[in-house]
């Protein structure tokens, strides 16, 4: 699967510790190799290899964010489990 540049990501629970506790990833560059990305909030920037980003896709620890609508439903049920 192609990564291109803007994707966002939402990151599961399981590795949030290791990114900052950012529940979003967007990548800022990809060369093929590696990719370049920012955390939700501010929260840190890095990179890693395209191997490795594959690796978290397919174990569930990253999911491809398609629309705005699906980031929104996200961000609202995570507010209705603090309530």
């Amino acid at each position: 699967m192609p990564i291109e540049e803007g994707a966002k990501f939402q990151i599961s629970q399981e590795v949030q510790r290791n990114f900052n506790s950012a529940e979003f990833l967007t990548v800022t560059s990809n060369n093929g190799i590696t990719i370049q990305f920012t955390l939700a909030d501010g929260k840190g920037y890095g990179s890693m290899p395209v191997d490795h980003l594959n690796y978290l896709l397919k174990r569930s620890n990253l999911t491809k964010i398609t629309s705005k609508k699906a980031l929104l439903q996200s961000t609202h049920s995570t507010e209705e489990n603090i309530s």
